[in-house]
Order: structure tokens, then C-alpha cells, then sequence
């Protein structure tokens, strides 16, 4: 590692720690000494100067805290001594001028994609079963244990195999503590069937709790949530189960699938129970459809498309002291690649923009887009509030534990995920993207839904940074885990993807980094790589209510 510490801005008055630091340690950036006050944990941050009561903390630029209690030059930030703080915003007309960042080594560069008949090209070929009420949740699993496994879909773990060393030992009577200390197949590779279809990627079962019993509000977004997913560029078609008397009504679906493609051509099965009548003669036509539908699915192949086809959802989860300053910068960077090359990218996850809505309403092209963000964010706080909560209660134990001790904090490393190309759009969930650029859309911070909702939107892969790890995927798009360290990488190589560790060890550059992210993204969107999420199987899918979600 080159340095220890990090002043990410000129106007900062906080330092990071790359490394652990001790009490009493003398350390020097910019022809400056540092005596620490004491332990600084790498990822944490300590005082350039003495702070004051009321003394405002400033990274990245921007207010992010307040300090509460005196702190003195070399003490920590931390959650005793600062609380949260942002500057007001307001809309104003004041779009600087971009230049996007040199493109030559992507210029002309295709990818290999299912092209659909509305001109969006996907990443991937899935059929989608669907339940427009949780009522039809249980047939919705029973197609999924016919389908499945004899399609060659299914993925198997081999954590059976434990579970029968396991039997073994407690049929010749070990005690607790020996099976505990037994040595078992610890292994967990996957096996799969030859697949029946090759040319269909899976069948996606999107299992949810709505429909019904909600408002008629949520039931709606609901609906336009699903049309979002039906006319997808990586699904080739759906089958339907419905009810019948729910709130969520079949026409409603058919209303928000024409908004988001007048012209829909792609096979759409729809069943309702209640009109059918049996569940056996109900599940017989659906698993006939579906079959006929893998038929023709599998008649599409990946033929090539250029790079402004691909619209990458960016997100963040089990964020660290480091996603600001390696990982989020890092996919900005693709980010501002992929606007420059004519690609849509999607900033979402409006509680972790909190400090940094002054810059993002800035940079929106137009005043009705930089008044609507306005009008999203502010509502969406006060909802927040109503309940007894708010935007600054949003940073979790994790992220706290890891340096993000404040929103602000952690909006300000999050923002970046954004680059800095200019916001061509401002989109409310469940709206589906239809400008090129930089799109913001409005979802919960919360990981699963937020990438549920970017899909939803059109995003035919995510870029995901994590610096504490995550687990998280989606159903149809693939969700390509970065981390924010190399410790974490190399821990768990099994659900991680990429690495930008190297930018904090100073091996790469961002900008470096960026680039090698987008070669990276290439290769998946044309299936030459199969990412850990999709490999495990992770179809993470949680509908927003638009309830209080940070």
C-alpha cells in the first residue's frame, strides 16, 4: 500500500485511514503531521483541525455532520462526537458543461444480445411465471417443481451430501460436540442438467406478497412493476396466473404493459382460476403454454449490438469506509463511459443521495426534472419522518461498524456510483427508462428492492459495489458483485465478482478500474461469462410498497 491515509477532496477537514492507525502514531499527508488521539480503524476517518461544538465536517465537498462534542486535530470521527447534517437545496438553472471521458478504446465495441421486437437487445433469455396475487404463490411453485429440474434449470448444492454425513454420524451415536468437530464434505459445487432449451437461459419464477389486501395504490404500482419485467429486453415471454377478484385485475397489467410498449409482441399467457375453474385443468393449459412458450424462446439467439443497447443498473449494499473512494467511483467511471458510448445508466436509492441533492439537481438537463427530484426526495423524508424516522437513520450497524457513521456519510461515497455526466431523466418507481444517459429513479435504499425496481425500469444488468458482502442477484438481470477491498474479495470469492481493492492499495486508478469494469461488463451481457449471483442461483425479487423503506 502506498498510503496509509486519504483526503478525498481539497476542501475536506477529515481524513481517512487506509490502514489501522495507533495512538500516538505520527502520520503526514500534503506536508502535514497528524498525531493520532488515538486508534483509527482503517475505513474511519480522524479531525484535520480541532473541531468546536457545532464545527461542520466536510467530505467529498459537502457537508456530511456536525461535530456535537469537542474533537481534537488527529481525534476520530465517530458516532459520539458527530452527528448527521446536510445543506438545504434548492432548483436552480446551473448545468455546467460535460466532457465525457475518452471512449477510444470502446468506440465501435458490440456485445452479443437477444434483440427484441421493441429494439431493446437483452443480456439474457428468460420465460417468466408469474403470480398477480399472492394467492396463486403455491401453483406458481407447483409449475416451478414441474418445470424445473427436467429442463435442466434446476442448480443443485451438494449440501445433501453433508446432510447424510451428518445422519451417518448421529445413527452411531456421536455426541453433539463430536459431530460438531466432524470432518464433512464442506464442498458446495453445483450440478446441473443439460438444459432442453439452450438458448433460454431459465425459467424465473417471481413469487411476491401483493396483489390484494394493500392499497389499491400499491396494487397498481404492483402491476406496473410487473410490465416492467413482461417487457423486458431479457425476458422473451411470461405466463400469468391469476385469481380473479383481486385488486391487482388482469386489464390493469395489460394497461401498464401498453405504456411501457405499445406494440408488445412477445408470448403472453394469461390464466385466471376462477374463470377456468379446477386447479388441475388450470395447471395443465398453464404448463402447456409455458412449454410452447420455451419453444419458441428458444428460437432467439445473440446476434451482436452496439454499446448504447446496454442499460446498467448501478447499486450498493453492506456499503464500507472504502465504496466511496474505490468501488462507487470506480462504476461512475464506467458509468460516465457508457453515457459517452450513447448507453443508459440508472442512479437509484434516494434515502443514500441525502447531502448531495444540490449537485444532482445541478446536473439534471431540465427544470422539470430537477423540480420532480426535488419533489421526490423531500416527500419521501417527510414521509420517513411521519413515522419517526428519517433519512438519517438510514446508514445500518454494518455500515456504521465500517466508517459510514453518518447518511451523509454515506450518500456522498454513494452518489458516485453516478459519475458526472448530466442527468437526462428523473423517474418515478415504477417507470420505465426511455432516455439515454443518466437516469435517477426513485426507489428504498434497501438492496433487494431497489435492484428489483432498476430492472423493472430496464436495467438488463447491474453493477453492484459491496464492502462488506452481500449475497444479492435478480431474477432476469445479471448482478455483478464488486468490492470495495481485496480482504473481502479474496473472503468471499463466491459471491464476489470483481475486485477494485487494487485502487486502495494503489495499484489501479479509477479510472483504470472503470475501464476494466466495462470490458468485464462486455463479456457478461454477451454470455461469456456466467456471474456468481446467476451461478448460485440468487433471484432476490421484493416488490416496493412504497410504505417507509430506507
Amino acid at each position: 500500500m502506498k498510503n496509509k491515509v486519504l483526503k478525498i477532496h481539497p476542501n475536506d477537514n477529515v481524513i481517512v485511514a487506509l490502514a489501522d492507525l495507533t495512538k500516538g502514531e505520527t502520520v503526514e499527508l500534503d506536508e502535514q503531521k497528524y498525531i493520532l488521539q488515538e486508534d483509527i480503524a482503517a475505513k474511519h476517518k480522524f479531525a484535520m483541525v480541532d473541531f468546536e461544538v457545532g464545527s461542520e465536517i466536510k467530505m467529498y465537498d459537502v457537508l456530511v455532520g456536525k461535530a456535537n462534542q469537542p474533537i481534537l486535530k488527529g481525534g476520530s470521527i465517530n458516532t459520539f462526537n458527530v452527528k448527521h447534517a446536510v445543506n438545504s437545496f434548492e432548483v436552480r438553472d446551473n448545468h455546467a458543461d460535460w466532457q465525457a471521458p475518452n471512449l477510444s478504446k470502446f468506440e465501435g465495441r458490440t456485445f452479443n444480445g437477444f434483440h427484441r421486437p421493441d429494439g431493446s437487445v437483452g443480456t439474457a433469455n428468460y420465460w417468466l411465471v408469474i403470480p398477480l396475487v399472492f394467492c396463486e404463490n403455491r401453483n406458481i411453485e407447483v409449475l416451478r417443481e414441474a418445470l424445473v429440474d427436467d429442463l435442466g434449470y434446476a442448480r443443485k448444492h451438494n449440501y445433501q451430501n453433508q446432510t447424510n454425513d451428518l445422519i451417518s454420524l448421529y445413527k452411531a451415536g456421536k455426541t453433539i460436540e463430536e459431530i460438531l468437530s466432524a470432518d464433512i464434505d464442506s464442498t458446495s459445487d453445483i450440478s446441473q442438467k443439460q438444459k432442453l432449451f439452450p438458448n433460454v437461459d431459465g425459467v424465473k419464477f417471481l413469487l411476491h406478497d401483493g396483489g390484494c389486501g394493500g392499497t389499491r395504490q400499491d396494487s397498481t404500482a404492483l402491476c406496473g412493476m410487473l410490465a416492467g419485467y413482461i417487457t423486458h429486453s431479457n425476458c422473451a415471454g411470461a405466463t400469468v396466473l391469476s385469481l380473479g377478484c383481486q385488486n391487482a385485475q388482469v386489464g390493469e397489467l395489460q394497461a401498464e404493459i401498453a405504456k411501457r410498449d405499445k406494440n408488445f409482441q412477445k408470448p403472453l399467457y394469461i390464466l385466471e382460476q376462477q374463470n377456468i375453474g379446477t386447479e388441475s385443468e388450470m395447471m395443465a393449459q398453464a404448463l402447456k403454454k409455458t412449454f410452447t412458450g420455451l419453444i419458441l424462446a428458444n428460437q432467439n439467439v445473440r446476434k451482436p449490438a452496439s454499446l448504447d443497447k446496454l442499460i446498467i443498473g448501478l447499486e450498493c449494499g453492506g456499503s464500507d469506509g472504502f465504496s466511496g473512494i474505490s468501488a462507487n467511483p470506480a462504476i461512475g467511471y464506467t458509468s460516465d463511459l457508457l453515457v459517452g458510448l450513447g448507453g443508459t445508466v440508472i442512479l437509484a436509492e434516494f434515502p443514500e443521495l441525502c447531502g448531495v441533492e444540490q449537485e444532482l439537481t445541478d446536473r439534471c438537463v431540465s427544470q422539470e426534472d430537477a423540480k420532480l427530484f426535488s419533489y421526490l426526495v423531500k416527500t419521501y423524508n417527510d414521509r420517513a419522518k411521519a413515522v419517526g424516522s428519517g433519512f438519517d437513520m438510514n446508514p445500518s450497524p454494518g455500515n456504521i461498524k465500517d466508517g459510514l457513521i453518518t447518511d451523509a456519510i454515506k450518500s456522498a461515497g454513494a452518489a458516485k456510483k453516478g459519475g458526472t455526466s448530466p442527468i437526462t431523466s428523473v423517474l418515478d418507481y415504477p417507470t420505465k427508462v426511455t432516455q439515454k444517459g443518466l437516469c435517477l429513479l426513485c426507489t428504498p435504499g434497501n438492496d433487494v428492492e431497489s435492484t428489483t425496481a432498476e430492472v423493472a425500469s430496464g436495467a438488463n444488468l447491474v453493477l453492484f459495489t459491496t464492502g462488506l458482502g452481500t449475497p444479492t442477484g435478480n431474477p432476469i438481470a445479471p448482478v455483478v458483485k464488486i468490492s470495495t477491498n481485496t480482504k473481502l474479495y479474496r473472503k468471499m470469492s463466491d459471491i464476489i465478482d470483481l475486485n477494485t481493492g487494487t485502487i486502495i492499495e494503489g495499484e489501479e486508478s479509477i479510472e483504470e478500474a472503470g475501464e476494466r469494469i466495462l470490458e468485464y461488463v462486455i463479456k457478461v451481457a454477451s454470455g461469456d461469462i456466467e456471474i456468481c449471483a446467476v451461478r448460485n442461483g440468487q433471484d432476490d425479487f421484493i416488490p416496493w410498497k412504497r410504505g417507509v423503506s430506507l
